[in-house]
């Protein structure tokens, strides 16, 4: 079985492509005319994988936009995710932290029943949380290490000797004995994702945070990829997918997705 960073390389050399496009389904978003359809979330997230597959790296559903709608939801997600597996690796966003019996019940289903490729998980609780994750040698697990909401100033950025997301960088980078390991660091946060690359070298960072949370792509790419110009996927949601909320929207995802996978390559080898 194909290691997950070994399906996140080619996806990206297949498509000379970091854009991920976040599946984040909002029912009130969608065409009238698919709500009308017996499987609207599927029928929705399936157009906007097959008019972008050519497009991205990976694809991510965050696992709260699924859960609310309740056991048609999680369905739903299960048929996503085996959709889009197909074509490029998905990242099932969970954000997942707890003891370790709890944390491997979590693994488990992710892996097991959701059939993800990746996930993220919260460091908090410290490594025995995340050991059950790294025991699925190949798939990927993405630590939350500085996010790009308002409040991740009232613990992440607070530190003695250095902030606390340093210090998460570098416990993953010691606990990446898997090669397995991926870190999160929102694209609101430039600066501080040079400095996260610097620590963590070749390990992939997921960068949320572009398009309507307003984070400036050209800085993400440029301080998020490693020197061969990969390993940083920008991950997009809202501004990809509901580009626009009518008809035309697969065409106007489609457009939308390549124009920023054409602006972030344009910064990906420029010092």
């Amino acid at each position: 079985m194909a290691e997950f960073l070994d399906k996140l390389d080619s996806a990206v050399r297949a498509n000379n492509s970091l854009l991920c496009i976040g599946l984040d389904i909002d029912l009130k978003k969608i065409p009238i005319s698919l709500l009308n359809k017996g499987d609207p979330i599927f029928d929705f997230n399936k157009s906007i994988i097959d008019s972008t597959k050519d497009l991205v790296c990976c694809y991510k559903p965050n696992i709260a936009f699924y859960e609310m709608y309740g056991t048609y939801g999680i369905e739903a997600l299960i048929k996503t995710i085996e959709y889009a597996g197909q074509f490029v690796p998905v990242i099932l966003d969970a954000k997942r932290g707890d003891i370790g019996h709890t944390a491997s019940a979590y693994a488990k289903s992710i892996f097991e029943i959701f059939k993800a490729d990746a996930t993220t998980v919260n460091p908090y609780l410290g490594h025995d949380s995340i050991q059950p994750f790294l025991e699925f040698k190949d798939k990927g697990i993405f630590v939350l290490c500085l996010t790009s909401n308002p409040g991740a100033k009232d613990f992440q950025t607070l530190g003695k000797d250095e902030p606390l997301y340093r210090t998460v960088a570098r416990k993953v980078k010691d606990w990446n004995v898997n090669n397995n390991l991926g870190l999160v660091v929102g694209a609101t946060n430039p600066l501080e994702l040079k400095s996260v690359r610097d620590i963590v070298s070749n390990m992939p960072i997921l960068i949320p945070g572009i398009g309507a949370q307003g984070g400036n792509l050209s800085d993400s790419v440029r301080n998020g990829v490693n020197k061969k110009g990969e390993r940083a996927i920008i991950n997009a949601s809202r501004s990809v997918i509901y580009a626009s909320q009518g008809e035309d929207f697969t065409g106007a995802a489609r457009l939308a997705a390549r124009k920023l996978k054409e602006d972030i390559n344009s910064y990906r080898f420029v010092g």
